[in-house]
Parts: structure tokens; C-alpha cells; sequence
């Protein structure tokens, strides 16, 4: 992993209390329904190519 540099002139507060039942089943809720979202979603289909045989 590399090093993710923080921009400029933005501060960022953590607070180090920790979370309540409310705040985890929030945050729980909010990625299985962006899992579902994202699943739902069509799936890119990759090109094969294809080589012409050469006549030896």
C-alpha cells in the first residue's frame, strides 16, 4: 500500500468515543444496501480477441 497524503487545508477530527448499538446497525444497513445496489448492477463483459491462424 502507498502513502495517501492528506489535502491541503483540510483538517480531519476524530473522535475517539466509541460507536453506539444505533451508529453500528446504521453503518451496517448503509453497506448491505450498497452491496445490494452494486450487485444489482450489470456486469461488464470482457472482449476476447481472437488471433488469425498464420499458414506456416
Amino acid at each position: 500500500m502507498g502513502l495517501i497524503k492528506e489535502p491541503l487545508d483540510v483538517d480531519f477530527y476524530v473522535d475517539p468515543r466509541p460507536l453506539t448499538k444505533e451508529e453500528e446497525k446504521a453503518i451496517s444497513d448503509f453497506i448491505k444496501a450498497d452491496k445490494l445496489k452494486r450487485s444489482k448492477k450489470t456486469v461488464r463483459k470482457m472482449h476476447t480477441t481472437t488471433r488469425k491462424k498464420v499458414a506456416a
